[in-house]
């Protein structure tokens, strides 16, 4: 069928442009044709390019989104860490304060007393 369809073309065409201007044609057509396939290809290699930048941007903002949710976690376990550890310092200080006022009261009471007799 194809066959048929195309060798009829071919032969309007020899009716129409004659032998002498037929190979003219052709080559002509067969350049726009070319030019056309090299926009399309050009075309298809810019989306193709813009969808890789796109995906490449989306994977970075979930690399940098992960990477900032995972320092926000070091961040508050830190200041927790820190906060109990400053916690039990100060803890840990004030119980020796008080046991060294209870070793210079137990010091100073027989002294008191013997200034006092």
């Amino acid at each position: 069928m194809f066959g048929g369809e195309f060798f009829f073309i071919i032969i309007v065409a020899f009716l129409l442009f004659g032998s002498k201007n037929l190979p003219d044609l052709v080559r002509g057509y067969a350049k726009i044709l070319a030019t056309l396939k090299n926009a399309t290809n050009e075309i298809k290699n810019e989306i193709q390019k813009s969808v890789d930048v796109n995906e490449i941007d989306t994977s970075i903002k979930n690399i940098t989104g992960n990477f900032t949710k995972e320092v926000e976690k070091v961040k508050s376990t830190v200041a927790a860490s820190s906060a109990d550890f400053g916690k039990n310092i100060i803890e840990e200080q004030q119980a020796n304060i008080a046991q060294i006022a209870e070793n210079i009261e137990d010091v100073t009471g027989p002294i008191k007393r013997q200034n006092n007799a």
